[in-house]
């Protein structure tokens, strides 16, 4: 899958005379096949179909083992892993690129793995580690996609902190946090100070077995973003499941703390707001405001959010309150206001926050495209993919 991205605005501001106004229309079909046409339109189709969506990975196990794993991985990359992926090599995804260029667009690769918070396979330092590495490369890969890498950081990087950290101390982590009088042992200045010594970290709400995992995590978060910075390649931390997100918050915070001094020309590590929570504005404007009495470069994506039905049935199965919107409409009401605040921040803090604009839906984009002239540090994030993700693990996402 591949995040796809078009700078709205640039370090210097378009006269009125130069602007042109996004438009939606084929002028990007030019670069694609009759066949690629053809499979999008089919796995648009296959994609609304609710059984395939229910029963996805049942289907795909069933495949296998009637087709076989050869003849299997064949079919799937023929259809919906070749529509949504960039490329299963470093030579494809380069090629996969030069056609977004060619458009004016940039990509936003991603890492896909991830850890389901209820998942029963087992995991380890090992498995964190191997993450880590493919992390890296992933950096390593942003940068040198760019066809004029350079020090203003335009090259970005999408991050999952549960390929790197266990979703059950996340957890864990999160019901500490929301608990009434939380320890101030976990707070984003001890875990920075953490990272950048390196030294044991201990938390009393944590057994010795966590506490070590944590701070392996902190670890291994600190050099993507190290590597990250030296790359000059931003970060964008994905959004998660609502059950762990005060943890990546968490996390995310300490890495801000440490990377999204305005003097190093940050933000290098932004963090997603999801607007189908009802509780994302208030979110929203008390970091934005935290950054900024701390002196901290801002970095938001903002998006719909992707884990509407799951979110859902936790809170049916727990007996806990729905924090997700009611419905479509009110989730858009929420992404309209929540831009419209980060596009004041924008305007107000100037270079110091910036904002991507993370959405399918042109009405939204229409709203920032109308501040291109008075503001310098938004990006536009559409969520189509004409192309292929990186070599297995790395891509860029649509979700």
């Amino acid at each position: 899958m591949s995040w796809i991205q078009r700078v709205l605005y640039g370090p210097a501001r378009p006269s009125v005379g130069s602007w042109k106004p996004l438009r939606f229309d084929s002028g990007a079909f030019h670069l694609k096949g009759t066949a690629e046409l053809a499979r999008a339109l089919l796995v648009l189709r296959l994609c609304a179909w609710p059984p395939l969506v229910s029963h996805g990975l049942a289907l795909q196990a069933w495949s296998q083992r009637l087709l076989g794993s050869r003849l299997s991985g064949a079919l799937l990359r023929a259809s919906i892993y070749g529509q949504f992926v960039a490329g299963e090599t470093t030579e494809e995804v380069k090629g996969c690129v030069q056609q977004l260029q060619a458009l004016g667009l940039r990509p936003l690769l991603a890492v896909p793995t991830e850890e389901e918070p209820d998942s029963i396979a087992k995991t380890g330092e090992a498995w964190y580690e191997g993450n880590l590495n493919t992390m890296l490369h992933c950096v390593d890969l942003s940068r040198a996609l760019m066809d004029n890498p350079n020090p203003a950081g335009k090259s970005l990087m999408q991050l999952k902190v549960t390929a790197l950290t266990s979703a059950r101390l996340c957890k864990e982590l999160t019901s500490w946090i929301q608990r009434p009088g939380a320890s101030s042992e976990l707070n984003p200045k001890r875990l920075a100070e953490a990272m950048d010594s390196g030294k044991d970290l201990q938390v009393s709400c944590l057994n010795a077995a966590q506490s070590q995992h944590l701070q392996a995590s902190l670890n291994r978060l600190h050099r993507v973003a190290q590597r990250a910075r030296a790359q000059h390649v931003r970060l964008l931390v994905d959004a998660e499941y609502t059950f762990i997100n005060p943890a990546l918050s968490l996390l995310v915070a300490a890495l801000a703390l440490r990377w999204n001094s305005p003097r190093e020309g940050g933000p290098w590590v932004w963090n997603t707001y999801q607007a189908y929570l009802k509780d994302t504005h208030e979110r929203l404007e008390r970091d934005a405001e935290a950054a900024h009495k701390a002196g901290l470069a801002f970095g938001v994506k903002l998006v719909r959010g992707a884990y509407l039905e799951k979110e859902r049935a936790v809170s049916t199965l727990q007996g806990t309150k729905d924090q997700t919107q009611p419905d479509y409409e009110a989730t858009n009401m929420s992404y309209s206001h929540c831009l419209e605040l980060m596009l004041r921040h924008v305007s107000n803090h100037g270079p110091s926050c910036h904002l991507m604009v993370a959405s399918h839906n042109e009405e939204s984009v229409h709203q920032a495209t109308k501040r291109v002239i008075s503001n310098a540090n938004v990006t536009y994030s559409n969520h189509s993919s004409p192309c292929q993700p990186p070599a297995g693990d790395l891509t860029g996402s649509t979700p």
